[in-house]
């Protein structure tokens, strides 16, 4: 019991519930619907190289991207989709591919009806679907997704609003005697701009479990207003993610900040982290960090996780760094077959901690844990598997015993292997 009389919560019980929404078949996939929380991901490829961009769909796959958007911007683009999806479907990836469609988006679908059937489905952002007859070309859109029986996520963007919605709402507001903030105002014009966008698609014949919505902004508490008003004015799956969120740990921090509060809330049914990656570098790096993300809400569970302390002055030495960073990269590399081999392995948990203070604590909530010798401290490591003192560990051969240790542990555990 907590003072006060209160019972203690379980982490599952902190957790609230998933927010209910219909199910929306993409492809081989269901948002929402109470289905597994998805991960996307999006090309930065020329979609009209073929080559290029189907190279990365398989990178961004084999990383752990569940769905994978690709930008159609251009009639090239339109071509080269039939033949992207093909060479995929050639080597054995399923994963959907969905469009991403602004400002001709009605003309290129119409225009390149091969394209329009090999995508899963298609994005559009209500703010630019065309500069002019925003109501027909929406229509034109919902129309070839009819035909082709296709999904829609309809996008709207804080950078791409609808500026009639939006200047149609300041002038209510500015009526009012009482005005809202413009940046208040400015939140509700996104959650009307995709609710809006989402009746005018169904009185076009969009079925209701045909429809997504996602409306990103570029900043966490905006984004956490927007997805709460959404959540409870409607059961459409919602697609999250932080717009324009930045390069390296700024974007990584930003999106998490956002992302992880409405995923505790019971919010979102998919999500993307949109990261600016270095010059040159890995596209992949949203993959890993949306799973994370799921990962440490204990939502979903894509791979072991390994803890290890921070270090302080009780571990001068960097040996117990290094030999995390082994470990991990171990358990990287066994992964394919361990996979294969062992269903549950992904929930493996270790340990690998610095000193006395806290690493045989930590060891023992492991699956499999050593606690390291810290500065001055008797040159002996404990492991721990299932809680356990399993044995004690001398020398320099601690990394290759550990990993032995480890993988013995998962044939165990987790077996016996299939066939």
């Amino acid at each position: 019991m907590l003072g006060g009389g209160r019972e203690e919560k379980t982490v599952q019980q902190l957790v609230q519930r998933r927010r209910p929404s219909v199910a929306v078949r993409v492809g081989p996939v269901t948002l929402g619907g109470g289905a597994p929380v998805a991960v996307q991901s999006m090309t930065d490829t020329d979609t009209a190289d073929v080559e290029a961009t189907v190279r990365q769909v398989r990178q961004l796959v084999e990383a752990g991207s569940e769905l994978v958007r690709v930008t159609v911007n251009t009639e090239d683009a339109a071509r080269a989709v039939p033949y992207i999806v093909d060479r995929l479907r050639s080597a054995g990836i399923q994963a959907p591919l969905v469009g991403d469609f602004h400002y001709n988006g009605h003309l290129l679908l119409t225009r390149y009806p091969a394209c329009a059937r090999a995508l899963d489905k298609y994005r559009i952002n209500p703010g630019n679907v065309g500069p002019r007859g925003h109501d027909e070309n929406f229509r034109a859109i919902v129309e070839v997704a009819l035909q082709y029986g296709k999904p829609v996520r309809i996008g709207v963007n804080w950078g791409s609003l609808d500026q009639a919605l939006l200047t149609e709402l300041m002038e209510e507001n500015a009526r009012r005697p009482d005005p809202r903030d413009a940046r208040e105002v400015t939140r509700t014009a996104m959650v009307e701009s995709a609710l809006r966008s989402a009746r005018l698609a169904e009185s076009f014949g969009l079925p209701h479990d045909r429809i997504v919505l996602s409306a990103k902004t570029s900043h966490p508490p905006d984004l956490i207003e927007v997805y709460r008003a959404l959540a409870e004015r409607c059961d459409y799956p919602l697609h999250l993610g932080l717009t324009e969120a930045g390069m390296g740990l700024q974007g990584v921090v930003a999106s998490t900040a956002a992302l992880a509060v409405l995923l505790h809330e019971g919010i979102g049914d998919t999500l993307r982290v949109s990261l600016t990656p270095a010059p040159g570098g890995d596209r992949t790096e949203e993959v890993r960090v949306a799973q994370q993300i799921l990962q440490s809400l204990e939502i979903r569970t894509f791979f072991p996780q390994v803890s290890a302390c921070p270090g302080c002055g009780r571990t001068r030495s960097s040996f117990f760094r290094e030999m995390a960073q082994q470990v991990e990269e171990y358990i990287h590399a066994r992964m394919a077959e361990w996979k294969d081999r062992y269903p549950g392995v992904e929930e493996l948990r270790v340990a690998v901690m610095g000193c006395v203070v806290n690493g045989p604590g930590e060891s023992r909530h492991a699956h499999v844990g050593i606690s390291l010798p810290g500065t001055f401290e008797e040159p002996r490591a404990p492991v721990y598997v299932d809680g356990r003192l399993l044995t004690t560990l001398r020398g320099e051969d601690l990394v290759r015993e550990f990993c032995a240790i480890l993988e013995s542990y998962v044939a165990t555990r987790f077996g016996p292997p299939r066939g």
